[in-house]
């Protein structure tokens, strides 16, 4: 082991003035390495998570989700002719509006989704484009949200179809949904 080398007592002198009147710690200089406590919004997010867990496991299951079989997941309101449905998915609807609910927790998600709903419905608007993303950045990459967001829509009286977004219209991560006329009552024919 070396030792380090004796400092003169010309460099002691520089040193005692550019420290002048410095004083010493009063606590050793040591790194607190214990882990930090989680934060409020860091353990809001894993309620979040355990809640929409709890949500998909405990949630029932659309027909249309037991029928996709991995393909696109399509819905189709009881009643309505699958010729609306066929209409959705080629784009002969023209998308008046959207919301995208990246980033939301699970239920500022519905909250969000159920105030657009009702709002493009007051207006008059029939085709909307919901983006939920593709779970790319969600733990595991499970697209959690867009799984809970066509449950939740499928719920809607309103709600008479949607369909997966074409690649332009944001692919996986978005769907086209087609509302009810407000204006005229729902009879089960588009």
């Amino acid at each position: 082991m070396r030792h380090p080398a004796r400092i003169s007592d010309e460099e002691q002198i520089l040193f005692l003035e550019q420290v002048g009147d410095a004083a010493p710690l009063k606590v050793a200089p040591r790194a607190d390495l214990s882990p930090p406590l989680p934060r409020p919004v860091a353990r809001q997010r894993l309620r979040d998570e355990a809640a929409v867990l709890h949500d998909l496991a405990h949630a029932p299951i659309q027909l249309a989700d037991r029928l996709e079989g991995g393909d696109e997941p399509t819905y189709l309101h009881r009643g309505i002719s699958m010729q609306v449905l066929r209409d959705l998915r080629r784009g002969r609807w023209v998308i008046q509006d959207e919301i995208d609910l990246h980033g939301h927790t699970r239920d500022a998600a519905r909250h969000a989704l159920a105030h657009f709903l009702m709002r493009c419905l007051h207006q008059g608007i029939r085709c909307v484009r919901v983006v939920t993303g593709r779970g790319l950045r969600s733990p595991g990459q499970l697209a959690v949200l867009r799984i809970l967001t066509r449950n939740w829509l499928a719920q809607r009286q309103e709600v008479l179809a949607y369909c997966q977004a074409k690649p332009v219209d944001g692919g996986e991560g978005a769907l086209i949904v087609l509302l009810r006329n407000q204006h005229r009552p729902h009879h089960g024919g588009g």
